[in-house]
C-alpha cells in the first residue's frame, strides 16, 4: 500500500506561508504522513535569515522543504501592490516544477492556495485528491464566489459614488454588506481587470475540488460555512490554526514555546516594555506584512494616537509608509516627544506574543485573516482599517456581525482616530472586552477536545492517512 504523501504549495505570502506550515506540522505530529512543503526561493531565504523554522522541522523525519524560483525580478518589492505579478510568476514559473514534483513522486494528495487554478488539472493528470485551503476568511471567500452573481444583478461595477448602498447579491449577506464592504476590487470602474478574471476563475475552480480547508471555526462562521458545504460537501473548518498548533504540542508533551513563521526580523525589545505596562493599557498597532500607507495618513495615524492620550505599540514595517525616508526625521517634535512619554516604535512585532501580553488592551489592525483570529483567540477588541482584498469583508463582520471592535474603513483623520481609540480603550472598553472575552472561549473550546476544529482535524489527519478522501 502506498505511504500517505501530502504536498503542500501556499501562495508565497506572509499570511498563507505561516498558515500552511502551522497545518504542516499539525500533519506532521501523526509519523505516518509524509509532507513535502513547496516554498519559493524568496520567502525560503527570509524564513532561514529571521526564523527557526529549519530547526523545528528537522524533529520531523517525515518532513521536507522543497523550493521553486517565483519569476519575479530579486529586487520585486513582493508587497500588496505586487500581488497579480506574484500569482503570475507562479503560474509562469513555479506551476510547471510542482506539476512536475506531483508527476515524479508518490504523492497521494494535494494541499493548495485556493488562488492556485492550475492545481486542478494537474491533480486530475496525477488521479490524486486535491484540497483547497485559502487562507483568507470564508465569510470573504463567500463574497469573491458571488462576483458573477453581483456583476449580473448589476450591482458592480457601482452606479454612483455611495458607497453605503446595501448589497443584496451575497446569499446569506443580505442586510449586512454596504458597496465599501465588498472586496476592494469591486470598487473597480472596469470588470475587464486580471484580478476580477482571476476571482472569477477561482470561483470556478474552487468547486472542483475534493475538500475545503478553512481556518476557522463553526463558532464564528457557521451560517457561511453551511452556504459552502451546499457547494462542496467536504468542508474541514480547522481553525484557529495557531491555538490548535499549541493545544496538540501541549496534549503530546512537546515544547510549547512560541513559534515564528515571520518573514521579517521580529523585535523582542517590545515584550520587555509591554511587562512595564499597567493590564489591558496598550493599543497595539500593525498594518501588517503587506498593506502600506502615505506619508499624510502616516502621520494623521501618529496624531490620531498621540491625541487619544492613549499607551501604544505601534510596528512600523520597513517599506509600508511611502514616501517616507527610514530616519522619521520630518516628523514633528510634539509627536516624537508625545511618543517618548507613553509609545514605542518597532519595525516588526512577534505579534501572537504581544496580542497574548496582558498589557494589550485592543488592536488597531488591517483585518487580515491570521491578525483577526489571533486578536479573537486572545479576547481583544478591534479597531479595524482595512487595505486590501479579503480585509473590507472581515473588518464589516468584526464590527457589525460578531460585535468584537469597530470598523474604521475608508477614513483616516487624526479627529476619527482619536475617537475611535478612546471608544476602545476607554468608553466602551468594558463591554468590547466581555463580547471579545466570550468569543474568544469560543474559539479555544473549537481545539479543545470534541471540539468542532478539534474534529475536523482529525477527520482530515485520517482522510489523508487512509486515503479515503
Amino acid at each position: 500500500m502506498a505511504v500517505p504523501h501530502v504536498l503542500i504549495f501556499p501562495l508565497p505570502l506572509q499570511g498563507p506561508v505561516n498558515c500552511m506550515l502551522k497545518l504542516a506540522e499539525l500533519l506532521c505530529l501523526h509519523q505516518e504522513i509524509y509532507i513535502t512543503f513547496i516554498n519559493t526561493e524568496y520567502i525560503h531565504q527570509r524564513l532561514m535569515n529571521y526564523t527557526d523554522v529549519l530547526a523545528r522541522f528537522e524533529k520531523y523525519p517525515n518532513f521536507k522543504f522543497v523550493t521553486v524560483p517565483d519569476g519575479l525580478p530579486e529586487d520585486n518589492p513582493r508587497n500588496g501592490d505586487q500581488i497579480g505579478k506574484i500569482i503570475e510568476g507562479v503560474e509562469k514559473v513555479s506551476s510547471p516544477l510542482f506539476r512536475e514534483m506531483v508527476m515524479m513522486t508518490t504523492t497521494t494528495c494535494l494541499i493548495v492556495d485556493g488562488i492556485f487554478t492550475f492545481a486542478v488539472d494537474i491533480a486530475k493528470e496525477a488521479k490524486i485528491p486535491l484540497l483547497y485551503f485559502d487562507t483568507i476568511s470564508p465569510c470573504s471567500l463567500w463574497t469573491y464566489l458571488a462576483v458573477p452573481k453581483l456583476i449580473e444583478d448589476g450591482e458592480i461595477p457601482f452606479k454612483g459614488n455611495d458607497l453605503d448602498v446595501l448589497v443584496n447579491g451575497v446569499a446569506g449577506m443580505e442586510g449586512v454588506m454596504r458597496r465599501r464592504d465588498l472586496p476592494s476590487f469591486c470598487r473597480t470602474p472596469d470588470l475587464d481587470i486580471p484580478i476580477i478574471k482571476l476571482v472569477i476563475k477561482e470561483g470556478k475552480h474552487i468547486v472542483q475540488a475534493q475538500g475545503l480547508i478553512f481556518n476557522t471555526f463553526e463558532a464564528l462562521e457557521g451560517p457561511i460555512l453551511s452556504q459552502f458545504r451546499a457547494l462542496c460537501p467536504n468542508i474541514y473548518a480547522i481553525g484557529p490554526l495557531h491555538t490548535q498548533m499549541k493545544a496538540k504540542l501541549s496534549s503530546q508533551y512537546l515544547p510549547n514555546t512560541p513559534t515564528s513563521n515571520s518573514i521579517w526580523k521580529e523585535d523582542m525589545s517590545c515584550i520587555d516594555w509591554l511587562n512595564k505596562q499597567p493590564n489591558k493599557s496598550i493599543l497595539f498597532v500593525s498594518i501588517g506584512s503587506l498593506a502600506t500607507m502615505s506619508k499624510a495618513q502616516f502621520l494623521e495615524f501618529w496624531y490620531g494616537l498621540v491625541n487619544s492620550k492613549t499607551r501604544f505599540l505601534w510596528v512600523q514595517r520597513p517599506g509600508s509608509i511611502i514616501g517616507l525616508e527610514d530616519d522619521n526625521n520630518n516628523v514633528p517634535m510634539e509627536l516624537v516627544k508625545s511618543t517618548k512619554e507613553r509609545g514605542c516604535i518597532i519595525s516588526w512585532a512577534p505579534q501572537e506574543e504581544v496580542l497574548a501580553h496582558p498589557a494589550i488592551g485592543g488592536f488597531l489592525t488591517h483585518s487580515g485573516w491570521n491578525s483577526t483570529l489571533e486578536s479573537i483567540v486572545e479576547g481583544v477588541p478591534m479597531i479595524c482599517w482595512p487595505y486590501f482584498v479579503d480585509q473590507q469583508v472581515n473588518s464589516r463582520y468584526v464590527g457589525e456581525v460578531w460585535k468584537l471592535g469597530i470598523d474604521m474603513k475608508d477614513v483616516c483623520d487624526r479627529a476619527t482616530i482619536e475617537r475611535m481609540v478612546i471608544e476602545v480603550m476607554d468608553v466602551k472598553k468594558i463591554e468590547f472586552l466581555e463580547r471579545a472575552k466570550q468569543m474568544s472561549n469560543l474559539a479555544i473550546a473549537s481545539v479543545g477536545e470534541g471540539g468542532s476544529s478539534y474534529q475536523d482535524l482529525d477527520r482530515l489527519i485520517e482522510d489523508i492517512r487512509l486515503m479515503r478522501i
